[in-house]
């Protein structure tokens, strides 16, 4: 599949999400109210390519896992909100409901999103990238404004095409071991390239976090290391010390002492215009430049400050990506079964680890939570327990957070190795042995 401007407001029927009462009346609603739209053509991104060439306009397509509520205000704006008509104008518009025959060499984006959004050129050239983590955690939230500005910034993009292609490079997909995701061994037989509208049609579903979880599976099931962009996928500007305003294409509102982007000389206010040599239109720009920066080196960044132009260098330190934040991922949750039996860890901060006489330097995971179905039972089959704190994995003390710990575990294991674990229950020391899946 190929999309120009394309939006996916996908909603995950996920372990984060909450999802409608019920679902299966929500999709035939939504199909029902959306497949004769005079704006938007239904479930049908070839139709919007030819449609796309045919007019000379970008595509727009959104797919929308309509049963999750996550990002409901922000799908509903997208269909409703009168201030998006000019640039919407400006697209062919295409709404998806299921990623079941996504070609993977072209929508390459964070699966874990309930909304994100790709901005193609017809012939398959990826104009940018926008997904919202705030709408993602406030359902009730209808802004628009980061998303319109995106978009008047991949029109910008479009009407500069094809002068700005190798400015565009770097924001293309890489190869893929399937094409679509039914190919994958982790869903195919379960899942076809379309909806089973005359069955169960939810059921029949694939989420885009499934994609993430396949591309995962695939590779710790063939014996192999997970690579580390699929365990820290599109890190957040956060990662390297930015934040980028959610209500402009990318605007620096706030550093972080000591980080790379600090040593660089970012600035609050900085419009950052390039990242890794891509062109940026959004906060999810910056993420997909951090996902396929180096694991170590230079990173350059252009920047408009004051109506001039100028560059700037971000160092990044060798692992720098570990430091991602993906406890609230999705796609987490399969890790943690995969590495740590299902539980559900946390640092303990500084001040909590006083009472406890606990060094600060060293690992203090609380387990906040041990999983009880399936692989995620492994941890407490093996005598795990609530409130237990890990200081020990594998004979290494070295603190680390949970992702840090689950990237590094899955790096050194294999699936039916096995690891020692001391923990403290109380004040008592216990040994554990935790498999690996």
């Amino acid at each position: 599949m190929n999309i120009l401007p394309v939006i996916f407001a996908l909603g995950c029927a996920s372990l984060f999400a909450e999802t409608v009462k019920d679902r299966e009346g929500a999709v035939r609603k939504d199909k029902a109210t959306m497949e004769n739209d005079a704006r938007w053509i239904y479930n049908d991104v070839e139709r919007g390519f030819a449609e796309a060439a045919k007019s000379g306009k970008p595509l727009l397509v959104v797919l929308r896992c309509v049963p999750c509520l996550a990002c409901v205000g922000l799908d509903a704006s997208v269909l409703t909100d009168s201030s998006l008509t000019p640039v919407l104008d400006r697209f062919v518009c295409v709404r998806l409901i299921n990623a079941n025959a996504l070609d993977l060499q072209k929508f390459q984006f964070d699966y874990d999103l309930s909304f994100s959004a790709m901005m193609f050129h017809s012939d398959g050239t990826v104009l940018g990238r926008f997904g919202s983590w705030k709408h993602q955690k406030d359902t009730q939230d209808t802004t628009t404004a980061g998303l319109r500005s995106t978009l008047e910034a991949a029109v910008a993009l479009h009407r500069g095409f094809p002068g700005n292609k190798a400015g565009l490079a770097g924001k293309q997909g890489g190869p893929t071991p399937f094409k679509t995701p039914v190919e994958f061994p982790a869903l195919s037989g379960k899942y076809r390239s379309g909806l089973d509208w005359e069955g169960k049609v939810v059921q029949s579903c694939v989420h885009c976090h499934q994609v993430g979880d396949a591309f995962r599976t695939y590779y710790r099931d063939a014996g192999k290391a997970i690579p580390q962009e699929l365990i820290y996928p599109m890190p957040a500007p956060e990662t390297v010390g930015f934040t980028l305003s959610p209500d402009h294409a990318a605007r620096v509102t706030g550093i972080t002492a000591d980080s790379p982007a600090a040593k660089a000389g970012l600035r609050v206010g900085d419009d950052l215009l390039a990242l890794g040599g891509q062109a940026l239109v959004s906060t999810a720009d910056a993420s997909w430049a951090l996902h396929r920066a180096p694991e170590s080196g230079p990173l350059e960044a252009g920047i408009r400050r004051e109506g001039k132009v100028i560059s700037a260098t971000l160092a990044l330190p060798a692992g720098w990506r570990q430091k991602s934040d993906i406890s609230r991922r999705v796609g987490t949750w399969p890790l943690r079964a995969m590495a740590a039996g299902g539980l559900t860890l946390e640092d303990l901060p500084d001040a909590a680890r006083t009472p406890r006489n606990l060094d600060v330097k060293k690992i203090a995971l609380l387990v906040k939570g041990v999983g009880n179905f399936g692989k995620h039972a492994a941890a407490k089959n093996a005598g795990f327990q609530k409130d237990d704190v890990v200081v020990s994995i594998d004979g290494d003390e070295t603190r680390r957070t949970e992702g840090e710990l689950l990237g590094w575990l899955l790096e050194r294991h294999r699936a039916g190795e096995k690891v020692k674990v001391i923990v403290l229950r109380g004040t008592a020391p216990v040994e554990l042995i935790l498999p690996m899946q």
